[in-house]
């Protein structure tokens, strides 16, 4: 089992920037692919951006191309996702989510998933 938390979420104004933490315990970090999805409100749960067990092999979702960033440093066992230049289009509860090996960017594909963190752009 792999455990997941999420930290950083809140509200920010258009155009400023959080960056969001997933924390993990459990197996050995370096074994999974992980991703970032999101939901907002009556919305399916849409892929943000992925990354490699050794932070190559980065995925980004094209809404989120030049914006965001997601690194991952596994002596810490944390990803991160840079949200730079955001939008309120960009409010949803955000996810992060665990599979072995491949990076792939399917929700249905990942197997560890955290408790969500809110982000909340206001216009």
């Amino acid at each position: 089992q792999v455990q997941l938390v999420e930290s950083g979420g809140g509200l920010v104004q258009a155009g400023g920037s959080l960056r969001l933490s997933c924390a993990a315990s459990g197996r050995t970090f370096s074994n999974y692919a992980m991703g970032w999805f999101r939901q907002a409100p009556e919305k399916e749960r849409e892929f943000v951006a992925a990354i490699g067990r050794f932070g190559g092999n980065l995925n980004y979702a094209d809404s989120v191309k030049g914006r965001f960033t997601i690194s991952r440093d596994n002596a810490k066992n944390t990803v991160y996702l840079q949200m730079n230049s955001l939008k309120p289009e960009d409010t949803a509860v955000y996810y992060c989510a665990a599979r072995s090996w491949q990076v792939l960017t399917r929700a249905e594909e990942y197997d560890y998933w955290g408790q969500g963190t809110q982000v909340t752009v206001s216009s």
